[in-house]
């Protein structure tokens, strides 16, 4: 699939989580998360910005797209959108049994949790860049 493709799938879902640290441990947690997970692969790289993974298979044509926008004190804001078309009468059942029965939220769910945990580890902004105050 093209970038250009993305847009022009239909919205499926968005979904929201504020991350506790800087834009480039997120992206970092969040391409650590991705590069496991099977089927999908990069199509849009923004660094602190966006990250836009494409898959395909028989039964769907879809993307996961992660927007990160800044937020106060070091924080970002991180937002999970999915675009899927399902063609067919067997995509129409496989749209029911992923999206339908709520087992897709609850993956990309799982997905900004996990992020929103780890991130913090590898880095809080400005504020965890700078050194100790000095003590005497």
């Amino acid at each position: 699939m093209d970038t250009t493709e993305i847009p022009a799938l239909p919205f499926v879902d968005e979904h929201t989580t504020l991350v506790e640290a800087n834009a480039d441990a997120v992206r970092q947690e969040l391409t650590a998360l991705m590069d496991g997970s099977r089927g999908f692969k990069v199509a849009v790289s923004i660094p602190g910005q966006e990250l836009a993974y494409v898959g395909r298979h028989p039964f769907s044509t879809y993307a996961l797209i992660f927007h990160l926008d800044e937020a106060d004190r070091g924080r970002t804001r991180l937002r999970a959108e999915t675009r899927a078309k399902f063609p067919g009468a067997a995509g129409a059942v496989y749209r029911r049994l992923v999206i339908g029965t709520g087992g897709h939220a609850l993956v990309v769910r799982y997905m900004l949790r996990k992020i929103r945990r780890n991130a913090p580890r590898k880095g809080r902004g400005e504020l965890r860049d700078k050194p100790p105050p000095a003590c005497g």
